[in-house]
């Protein structure tokens, strides 16, 4: 195996001359990662992998790397068509190796577009650039790529128990190798026995969204050193090629795999915002009853490419640390809360739930939103307009009472997977906040109420921008604010006193 502070291959040093393209470059610089070298040259990126034979892949031969080259490209083409351009061959040239060489080749490398690494996301991340905006607009662009991903076929194994068993133990074993201090060999087998008594407890749940549709050919890599900021929006890259296992998973591990990423980068609140928003334009909060899951094995797998990496330096890793720690702290979830909103239309419920969305904290939160789960539950798309006069069709007295018994069921689901929830709906009514309130004395959440107010006039003017917009699920008008004056129902004393206060 190629070590990372050994000299570069002599293939590689010659591909570090400016003359070795066609195209003009004035210097080449070499990125490498545990499974492969990256030549910057000019405009163009080329990917070379490394012949390297581990545990979940093999480029041992010229043959399986010029296969995984061509499936790099083809699958990548679903995400970044603009940024995989083709596969080249190295051969020989007058002054030696050259790139993109019409000779017989004895190396091949795909070819990619250059962008800005200054916005590769983990960069974006770290100078604190990366917004909730950002990663709302991912979770619509990715959500529509799974709806089209190609399905599991159940019989395939991918996706099932045996599979993700055999996947959740693998990690482990390049850590316990290297980590050989009893301390450290404690701490990883605490993982190893919650992550076997997890896969057991689950293990129906994971049968039944194999079943149902949810095991598709998904991205596999889904970490923010793979998603770039190109003209304000976030491009994924770099999924998984060399390994069908690894990429037909459930779409739950996929996104789990950011929600991790962006912990260990200390950006809890962004994380809950990405999982919110993920699970609601995928229509997908089934997924959270394996997150707690699918959270511990991505921290682990990162874990071991950090152990996979230290062993190709010789140094232990930072990351190694931090990957573990993260993984106890999964295991636990946070005590669960409740919040529900209350207030008039325009009154600011959904910033304010938004607010505590971003809020650094421990342990997943999610927010569910009226307005898009009522027109899911009468079929129609977050931004469609029902044409429902006020009080009649979806927003009939029968319709409301369907839509806060679905938001009842979607936060008992949320709390018993471990989740924190806030429910942004009006809740005008006693009855309703009485049925919340009930729900998470019966599930142990600390339940609290997150008012919104402001004047009247204010009121009118946001649903009137609103309405101009078209951007906003709510279909409330002039006339629904003013039925909702006369309805509404003042917090009690009792209520008041639940009511949260931000720290």
């Amino acid at each position: 195996m190629p070590v990372m502070t050994d000299p570069l291959p002599d293939l590689i040093q010659a591909l570090c001359k400016p003359g070795a393209y066609a195209h003009p470059v004035d210097t080449v610089r070499v990125v490498q990662t545990h499974i492969s070298w990256v030549l910057l040259a000019g405009e163009f990126a080329y990917k070379i992998k490394k012949p390297v034979c581990l545990t979940f892949l093999d480029f041992s031969t010229l043959a399986l790397r010029h296969r995984c080259c061509l499936a790099e490209l083809e699958l990548n083409s679903r995400f970044a068509p603009d940024i995989y351009l083709g596969v080249v061959g190295i051969g020989s040239g007058q002054a030696g190796w050259v790139m993109d060489s019409h000779c017989e080749p004895i190396e091949y490398a795909v070819k990619m577009r250059r962008f800005d690494e200054a916005c590769r996301l983990d960069h974006v991340c770290q100078r604190d650039a990366l917004t909730p905006e950002h990663l709302s607009d991912l979770a619509l662009s990715l959500s529509a790529l799974y709806a089209r991903a190609p399905l599991a076929d159940p019989a395939s194994g991918f996706g099932g128990l045996a599979d993700i068993t055999r996947q959740a133990l693998d990690n482990f074993g390049d850590a316990m190798r290297l980590l050989r201090e009893p301390a450290w060999q404690d701490r990883l087998q605490r993982v190893r026995e919650w992550t076997l008594a997890e896969l057991q407890v689950r293990a129906p749940v994971i049968a039944e969204r194999q079943r149902s549709g949810h095991v598709r050919e998904c991205h596999g890599d889904l970490h923010m050193a793979n998603m770039v900021l190109i003209n304000g929006q976030v491009q994924v890259f770099d999924c998984i090629e060399f390994a069908e296992d690894l990429r037909w998973i459930d779409i739950a591990s996929d996104v789990a795999f950011l929600y991790v990423d962006l912990l260990a980068g200390e950006r809890s609140g962004l994380a809950n915002w990405w999982l919110s928003e993920v699970l609601c334009a995928s229509d997908d909060h089934a997924a959270m009853a394996l997150l707690p899951f699918y959270t511990v094995y991505r921290a682990m797998v990162r874990l071991k490419v950090a152990c996979i990496q230290s062993t190709q330096t010789g140094v232990i890793q930072p990351q190694v640390a931090t990957y573990l720690s993260l993984a106890e702290r999964l295991m636990t979830p946070a005590p669960a809360q409740l919040l529900i909103t209350h207030g008039l239309s325009g009154s600011g419920k959904t910033v304010a739930s938004g607010a505590w969305l971003l809020q650094s904290a421990q342990g997943m939160r999610v927010r569910l939103r009226a307005d898009i789960e009522r027109k899911r539950l009468f079929g129609l798309d977050a931004l469609a307009n029902s044409q429902s006069a006020p009080g009649q069709g979806i927003y009939s007295a029968q319709a409301s009472q369907k839509t806060y018994a679905h938001l009842r069921a979607l936060a008992s689901a949320a709390i018993h997977a471990g989740c924190s929830v806030v429910v942004d709906a009006s809740f005008l009514r006693r009855a309703d906040r009485d049925a919340f309130a009930d729900l998470a004395a019966c599930t142990g959440a600390h339940f609290q109420i997150l008012p919104a107010e402001a004047r009247i006039s204010e009121l009118r003017a946001r649903i009137r921008a609103r309405l101009a917009s078209g951007h906003d699920a709510s279909e409330a008008n002039l006339t629904v604010l003013e039925q909702q004056l006369k309805a509404i129902e003042p917090l009690t004393r009792q209520e008041r006193a639940k009511v949260f206060r931000p720290a």
